[in-house]
Parts: structure tokens; C-alpha cells; sequence
């Protein structure tokens, strides 16, 4: 089976197959209606690569070098991997898919910052179990910027990762971008902030749940799952009607279920120390 670069006229059908596909294709789907199909100079767009006539397999890759894939009906990963114009940082999506990818590359031993496999957890909002606990939810203001930096500079670090080298020029940027986008929330008890959650991605009426954080000395409170339920009752309430979120430690999985998610599959986020082309 052919792959080919894509063109601004396959967004549609991209779109369509992505759309079928969504809970693991929420990166993807967000990506392809921000920027387009055929790459952009700004942080994070995608190039895509497409087969079959309707799409049945897509291949991305970000200007940071991160690869997405959605390709169910897999076969030969080397086709795909063949046309990505830059060393592979790190790749993200379907468990099972990624791993398939990562192993047709001859990278799945590379040395990593971060290699979670994790469980994907899906919610239909009217569904969703309402936390009791603490606290009011409220978007973040450049007010929050001194208390919520060092929060995410941990979770880059601790969770994801990063280098402490950059990981808090790269939380103060994140925490920038989710006041422009109004993504994010905070939960606040006179006056000081709790805990935060948020939604990396949206498409259509589907939410993807991202960002959840509680500082060390507030957690076993409850906080994050009652962050999460309230943020998802907001998202319901402008119309959503399905969330979506991945977790790999017990203590978020059993947070996760208490709010009414279950499991529905795997995801995995790889992210190696250095970009690698495929071998």
C-alpha cells in the first residue's frame, strides 16, 4: 500500500477518518484543524502523510520532530516512516500502533525522558459523578502565573521528564498559552489555588482531559478529581458530551474512575532524549 505526503484537499477526508478514529486521534484531529495538513512554521504543526482512497492510514510528524500515527489496519511501518523529513523525537498515539512504529523505526531501545504506556480512559459526560470536596473552579489570570509555573515545572520534570535545564522556561510558556487559550482551570479555597486541571485538546463534542495537577502537600484531599469533575460539568453544560483522558499511576487511574471514566485502551507518549532516524 502506497503513502504519499498530503495536500490542503485531503483535510476533509483526513478529518473524516480521524474523526472514526477519535479516541486515540484528538492530537491529530486538533493539529490538522489548526494548522492544516501540509505543515506550517509554527510550534507543534504537523506535516501529514496519507494512504488508501478514502484514508485508512495517517502518518504525522511536528515541526519538534514527534510522530502521531493512525493506522488500524497496519502494515508495513517502514513505508510511512520512509518519508518523514526530520529525526523522530519522540511519537505518541494507539498503544500497540506506536509500539509497532517504534520498532519498524529500530528505535524502541533509544534512551527516553519519557516512555509511558498508558491506560486510555473514555467518559460519556452524562454519565459524569460529581465530587464533593473544597474549593470553587475558575480560569487562570496572569495573577496565577508565580504559583502555577513552579506546579507545571514540577510535572515537566516529575511526570514528563524534561531536563530541569528547561523545564521551567517550558512551563512558564505552557502556563502562557493556557491563559490565551482558556484551556485550563484552577481550584481555589479563599484565596489559594488547590489544584489545576484542563484540556489539551478538543474536537467536535469530545474533550481531551490534560495538565491535572496537585501540589505534594494537598494531595489525598480529593482536589484533582474534584478539578476534573467540575471542569467536565462546565464542558457539558457548553454542549460536550464525551471526555477522554490517559493515566499510567493507580492513584490518578482510581481518581479517574471515581469521576466515571473506564478503560478502553492503551496510549502511549515516548519522548527520546535525542531525535533518531528511523534505521
Amino acid at each position: 500500500m502506497s503513502w504519499r505526503p498530503a495536500t490542503p484537499e485531503d483535510a476533509p477526508e483526513i478529518e473524516a477518518f480521524l474523526q472514526a478514529h477519535i479516541e486515540t486521534s484528538v492530537f491529530l484531529l486538533s493539529n490538522l484543524r489548526k494548522f492544516g495538513a501540509t505543515g506550517a512554521a509554527q510550534d507543534y504543526a504537523m506535516t501529514f502523510y496519507i494512504t488508501g482512497h478514502p484514508v485508512s492510514g495517517v502518518v504525522a510528524q511536528s515541526t519538534k520532530g514527534v510522530v502521531m500515527a493512525q493506522w488500524p489496519a497496519a502494515g508495513d511501518w517502514a513505508r510511512p516512516l520512509a518519508l518523514l523529513p526530520a529525526p523522530i523525537t519522540g511519537a505518541i498515539g494507539d498503544g500497540d500502533q506506536i509500539d509497532a512504529l517504534l520498532r519498524a523505526a529500530g528505535l524502541r531501545d533509544q534512551p527516553t525522558n519519557l516512555n509511558s504506556d498508558e491506560v486510555l480512559y473514555a467518559l460519556t459526560l452524562s454519565d459524569l459523578v460529581a465530587q464533593d470536596g473544597p474549593g470553587t473552579l475558575r480560569p487562570l489570570t496572569g495573577a496565577d502565573r508565580a504559583a502555577l509555573i513552579p506546579w507545571r515545572t514540577d510535572y515537566q520534570i516529575n511526570i514528563l521528564g524534561e531536563p530541569e535545564e528547561t523545564a521551567r522556561a517550558k512551563a512558564a510558556d505552557e502556563i502562557a498559552a493556557y491563559i490565551a487559550a482558556n484551556s485550563h482551570r484552577v481550584l481555589e479555597a479563599e484565596g489559594v489555588p488547590l489544584a489545576m486541571t484542563g484540556f489539551n485538546a478538543e474536537a467536535d463534542d469530545l474533550v481531551q482531559v490534560g495538565g491535572v495537577y496537585t501540589p505534594p502537600a494537598q494531595r489525598g484531599r480529593g482536589l484533582a478529581r474534584r478539578a476534573v469533575a467540575l471542569h467536565l460539568a462546565e464542558a457539558r453544560a457548553a454542549g460536550k458530551t464525551r471526555a477522554i483522558l490517559f493515566a499510567d499511576n493507580p492513584s490518578a487511574q482510581n481518581a479517574y474512575e471515581a469521576v466515571g471514566f473506564a478503560p478502553i485502551g492503551r496510549f502511549a507518549m515516548i519522548f527520546f532524549k535525542q531525535g533518531h532516524a528511523p534505521r
